[in-house]
This record gives structure tokens, C-alpha cells and sequence, in this order.
């Protein structure tokens, strides 16, 4: 098969499922391992598409947010990392809000405090909290299907109910300039009540989320300290400038 008709045959996939894994291109092109991963490199510099552990993904406007299902194959170490840092923040008797989302979602087989009480906005969240026994309140509202994300006046309005010691938030982009941003304003609006009503708040973001900017700003950089595996080289001086940082 030609390089092009190698290109072709990925965008194709991708425009079709929005995720692709190496193993399936190598299969269905019977290109070698080797020569797959030039290929998703070309493209990604021809900005077609965004690699990933494991295979590629599309590249997305700064409105519009990757499904659960494309975020569950994302930077998958990566996340562990930061969501087993993230669960030693966590102390006995606290109470805390864990926002939607896939790193979040992986801190909860971590959690070792005992007798905490969680509340979450996430619906993909609840299985695993059930099966920690963990005390959980899940939000009222509107869920959103591509990303199972509870949101609305509804969400907002049952989570003053609460106050939080700590809360545990994700976003997409973080930035020196524009701090750390998401594609939705409705999510933006849930993540900014947290913060508001934690005493700490943390936001966990992989490296490749770091110079990265979306749609809706949430927080300054200044107000929430910043989990990730790596900070960029590049990037350090300006985020550590701006907060703390807890790094794998």
C-alpha cells in the first residue's frame, strides 16, 4: 500500500470513530508497526490528526469535547499516575467533589482515606464508588451523553447543598495566560462552583493538556494546584510561576 493511500485509509478510520489504535492500522494497511507510527507522526504535523497512547484520535475544535469512550484510551499511564498522586490528598473523615471526567474516575480504586463522603457530577463514576463502598451523592441535572457529565441550574443549585474539604477537578487545557480552560461553558460553570466551595482545589491535567487553551476558561492557575505526571520543559518557568505544582 503507497504512503498516501496509508494517509487516506487513517483519516478515514478516524473521521468514521474519532479514535484508532496502531495495532488495528497495522492490521488493516499490513504496514509494518514501525512504519504506522511515521505515518501518524507525518500527520500529526500536517495537523490531521492528535497521537495518542496506543494510536491517534482527531483533532478537535476548542468547543467541542472528546466522548468518554476517546478519553478512556487517552494517555492511560499518564492518568494513573496522576490520579493515584491525586488520591493521597485525601484524608480520613473529608468530605470531597469529584468531578466528571476520566482521570478523575481513575482515582477512585486509589482512595485510601477512611470514612469519606464523595459527591460527583460524573454518572460513569457511580459503579466504582458502589463497589469501594464509598458514601457517594451524585448531582442532579442534565446529563450530557457524549461525555455522561451531570450539568445545568439543576446540578448547580443541588450542589450548594454541600461544602467540600476538597475538590478534585479536570480540564482540557492549562496555560499560563488563560489558566485552565474547558470546551463547555455549562462544565466550566459545575467546575468553578466546586472550587468555590472547597477549602483546596486541584485540577488534574496530563503534560499534553499543558499549553493547550479550549473554550471556556474556569479557573486561574493561581487559584487550584495543578496535578500532572510532567510538566514540559518549556512550559515550567511560566506554570510554576503561576502555582503549585504536584508532579509524578
Amino acid at each position: 500500500m503507497l504512503t498516501e493511500e496509508r494517509y487516506n485509509l487513517i483519516i478515514e478510520r478516524l473521521q468514521e470513530r474519532g479514535i484508532v489504535k496502531l495495532q488495528e492500522l497495522v492490521d488493516v494497511s499490513g504496514a509494518s508497526e514501525s512504519t504506522i507510527r511515521r505515518d501518524l507522526i507525518d500527520l500529526e504535523a500536517r495537523q490531521l490528526l492528535r497521537r495518542i497512547h496506543g494510536g491517534a484520535t482527531l483533532l478537535h475544535p476548542k468547543n467541542q469535547e472528546p466522548g468518554m469512550e476517546e478519553k478512556t484510551f487517552t494517555n492511560v499511564q499518564e492518568k494513573s499516575i496522576i490520579a493515584r498522586l491525586a488520591s493521597h490528598e485525601i484524608e480520613d473523615g473529608e468530605c470531597i467533589y469529584l468531578d466528571a471526567g476520566t482521570t478523575t474516575l481513575a482515582m477512585i480504586p486509589y482512595i485510601e482515606a477512611k470514612d469519606i463522603t464523595v459527591v460527583t457530577n460524573g454518572l460513569s463514576h457511580v459503579d466504582a464508588l458502589v463497589n469501594k463502598r464509598i458514601r457517594s451523592y451524585l448531582l442532579g441535572g442534565l446529563m450530557k451523553l457524549h461525555t455522561k457529565a451531570v450539568v445545568g441550574s439543576m446540578a448547580l443549585q443541588s450542589m450548594d447543598n454541600f461544602r467540600f474539604d476538597r475538590c478534585f477537578l479536570g480540564a482540557n487545557g492549562v496555560d499560563a495566560e488563560m489558566g485552565y480552560t474547558t470546551p463547555d461553558p455549562e462544565e466550566a460553570m459545575i467546575k468553578r462552583r466546586a472550587h468555590e466551595l472547597a477549602a483546596h482545589t486541584y485540577v488534574l491535567a496530563d503534560s499534553s493538556k499543558i499549553g493547550e487553551v479550549t473554550f471556556a476558561r474556569l479557573l486561574e492557575l493561581q487559584e487550584a494546584v495543578l496535578i500532572t505526571e510532567s510538566v514540559p520543559e518549556y512550559s515550567r518557568p511560566s506554570i510554576l510561576n503561576k502555582t503549585k505544582i504536584i508532579e509524578g
